[in-house]
């Protein structure tokens, strides 16, 4: 009996998975589930490259906007709710894609969480109080000398996933890295994984562009429009966070879209050395054709 398979689409942020992933869900006649962590949240649409109200009608999509950012949502729950999701919809179709940028949520749906060592009360106070006192450019220099592998993939603006890997190095006295990849949880579907790939001078040019185009559709305004909760750990992200700073009359506008920019281009960068260290069945280019001949290299049939 043929299993259910799960058809995932990854790559750098800014490279057209959105796009593709739906020309895919539209050939196939299938669902897609949405593995971007930015994308979670209900208040955060312009920054977070939300698909548009015609692309969402154009598959079944699913956790697209289902949080608020007011809400705690952690990967393992990501991971338990995008299974029993899997689990409905293989009931009555044989295939569905997952599409999104946050790795390491998608390797929670394809694979289980990577099980750590507990941390002890007083190593996450430790480097909870060196955040207060020293800030996160402390944080990350640390990383950089505990863990330089980690380092080179994690989020460093993201202070959560920082202070989670300083503890689990300290308590365990070896890098956090030495303890991915090493749980793979059996599951029901089997995987076909697509990375779609671009130049990198012609990806940081459409992350520029992609940036000024959410600045006139109304960024500064939606992230004006969320100050009160810049403290939550869902606006610590590209985008938003940079913003803040000109919003209260800190740096300029200016300044605060190269910001953006930069920090785009970084994170694009530790996209795509974790894909790098992760590679997928199939690497394909930015710009490849959703047709019969895509499908018969992936081993799978276009619905018709």
């Amino acid at each position: 009996m043929n299993r259910p398979k799960l058809v995932t689409v990854s790559g750098p942020t800014a490279v057209g998975k959105t796009a593709f992933a739906i020309a895919l869900a539209k050939a196939l006649n299938c669902p897609i589930l949405s593995s971007d962590s930015r994308q979670f949240y209900k208040e955060m649409s312009i920054g977070t490259a939300v698909p548009s109200e015609e692309e969402l009608n154009q598959a079944p999509h699913y956790f697209i906007q289902h949080k608020s950012i007011h809400d705690t949502y952690t990967v393992a729950d990501f991971e338990t709710e995008a299974l029993a999701v899997l689990d409905s919809l293989f009931a009555r179709t044989k295939i569905a894609i997952l599409v999104g940028g946050s790795n390491l949520y998608t390797d929670a749906v394809i694979q289980g969480l990577d099980t750590f060592p507990e941390v002890s009360k007083d190593i996450t106070a430790y480097w909870k109080d060196a955040f207060s006192t020293k800030g996160i450019d402390f944080l990350q220099e640390s990383l950089k000398e505990l863990d330089p592998e980690y380092y080179k993939v994690v989020d460093l603006q993201n202070h959560v996933r920082l202070l989670r890997a300083l503890g689990v190095c300290k308590a365990a006295d070896k890098p956090y890295s030495s303890f991915l990849g090493q749980t793979k949880k059996s599951r029901s579907f089997d995987v076909i994984s697509l990375t779609l790939n671009m130049q990198r001078e012609q990806l940081y040019d459409r992350i520029n562009t992609r940036v000024d185009m959410m600045i006139t559709a109304g960024l500064i305004d939606e992230v004006q429009s969320l100050i009160s909760g810049k403290h939550l750990n869902a606006l610590q992200t590209v985008g938003y966070k940079e913003l803040f700073p000109y919003i209260a009359g800190e740096i300029s506008l200016d300044e605060s879209i190269e910001n953006i920019k930069m920090n785009t281009r970084r994170f694009a960068k530790r996209q795509l050395t974790w894909l790098r260290n992760h590679p997928s069945t199939h690497t394909l280019a930015h710009n490849t054709k959703v047709d019969a001949a895509l499908m018969a290299a992936l081993g799978i049939e276009i619905s018709t």
